[in-house]
């Protein structure tokens, strides 16, 4: 334990530091080759758990404390032992005998006194402290201040359980590949190797427990693909028939690009602006069976890639906050910054302005993000189609929103993802 909790100290540290937490983490692995892969599951719960609970972990720190921990990688080790105390099923003597061991690592007499000290006041006035700490927003949802405001103004009726369903684990949903096999034989399958898996959707899996995928019966084969409830709408929802030219204009990681693809013979162009994360997608192509021109450029500057060949369907899965997936991303609460938002509809905007003059007439494209932001969602698109007279919002089949919500907007539940659509035709 003494390793996953010294590991996990620096690895959060440097996420609140600015750090993607799944770049930090696969630098963390070459760099400690002898951990085992048991070692590396739990270095890498303790990450996401203390990130997700970190907010209202430390509104209890403060109450522990004396006087505030000014050495971040001490702060950071008392805020990640706090969470196995409250959160697993560690035994507390354990966790508290290897934190101190591991605060006397940092070099510094006082620490290990200090953390023995924190620790064991934490588990003697445990639900007083959390009781304190639920006094304040972000105490009781484990949010910033700011994300709780913007969401109780903007989805009043919902903010509760939006935030308390990003604290959740998220589901492992699968999509089956409907060119290989059919949903119900594929969780037949699944079932023949002990695994449960419930449908959700058309194409959708969600299995019982989240394992390795290289656990799960065809997946190298190409029978199922890991995607989100949510992100499953897209495919269908875009209409791509037979023959058509499609782009999908933010392709990585390609599950997307791969979902149209087992639903239609479409001559398809996934472009990306990250030329490495288009591997990625040649990857989920190749491992699929399924073929694409994959293409690296900026879709808010088409002039540098496009041959001037209208498309008959777009997929604009821009740039978000990734507001709806926080539970999938808790560093996003340590990352994000109020005027981050604001920076993202900007991008948007330019994104959808300049794909939208690639779109044939008659044509329809579909913006969607994984945020639950207004900004970022039914504003963008109100906003675009003042700007734009040849735009029509269409409906969106098969797309239930909770009633006080916009249309499109899906918020995150025990079932799928946060996330927005909106389905644009050209007339």
């Amino acid at each position: 334990m003494l390793d996953t909790q010294r590991l996990a100290c620096t690895t959060v540290a440097a996420v609140a530091g600015g750090r993607n937490l799944n770049a930090t983490l696969a630098a963390v692995w070459p760099r400690h080759p002898q951990l085992t892969a048991q070692q590396r599951s739990a270095i890498t719960d303790l990450c996401y758990g203390t990130l997700r609970f970190g907010i209202q972990l430390d509104a209890v720190l403060a109450q522990l404390l004396t006087k505030p921990v000014h050495d971040e990688s001490l702060r950071w080790l008392l805020l990640v032992a706090l969470y196995q105390l409250q959160y697993t099923r560690a035994a507390p003597y354990a966790v508290v005998d290897h934190a101190v061991r591991c605060a006397a690592v940092l070099g510094k007499p006082q620490a290990a006194g200090l953390t023995n000290a924190v620790l064991r006041n934490f588990l003697r006035k445990r639900e007083a402290l959390l009781a304190k700490a639920a006094l304040t927003d972000s105490g009781r949802y484990a949010y910033p201040h700011w994300w709780i405001d913007k969401l109780r103004k903007q989805h009043p009726l919902h903010y509760a359980a939006i935030l308390a369903a990003g604290n959740l684990h998220p589901p492992l949903t699968l999509r089956v590949n409907r060119r290989r096999t059919t949903r119900d034989d594929y969780i037949a399958l699944l079932a023949q190797h002990d695994i449960a898996a419930t449908a959700v959707g058309v194409d959708g899996a969600t299995l019982s427990r989240a394992m390795p995928v290289e656990r799960l019966p065809g997946f190298a084969d190409g029978l199922a693909s890991v995607q989100d409830a949510a992100a499953q709408y897209a495919a269908p929802l875009l209409d791509a028939q037979p023959g058509m030219r499609v782009l999908d204009a933010c392709a990585a990681p390609g599950g997307k690009t791969t979902h149209l693809l087992e639903i239609a013979d479409v001559d398809l162009t996934a472009l990306d602006s990250d030329a490495t994360r288009l591997e990625r997608v040649r990857q989920n192509l190749q491992r699929l069976g399924l073929a694409a021109s994959v293409l690296a450029g900026d879709a808010g500057n088409p002039v540098a890639w496009w041959d001037e060949r209208p498309f008959d369907r777009i997929l604009a899965d821009v740039p978000c906050s990734a507001s709806g997936v926080v539970r999938r991303h808790p560093d996003i609460k340590w990352l994000r910054r109020a005027s981050d938002v604001a920076q993202f509809a900007a991008q948007q905007q330019r994104m959808l302005d300049s794909l939208w003059r690639l779109l044939a007439s008659g044509g329809k494209l579909l913006y969607t993000t994984c945020s639950i932001f207004q900004e970022e969602n039914s504003q963008q698109v109100a906003d675009f189609l003042t700007r734009h007279s040849d735009a029509k919002l269409l409906p969106l089949c098969g797309v239930k929103t909770l009633d006080g919500t916009p249309d499109g907007q899906l918020l995150p539940d025990h079932e799928h993802d946060g996330f927005f659509y909106a389905l644009l035709q050209k007339i």
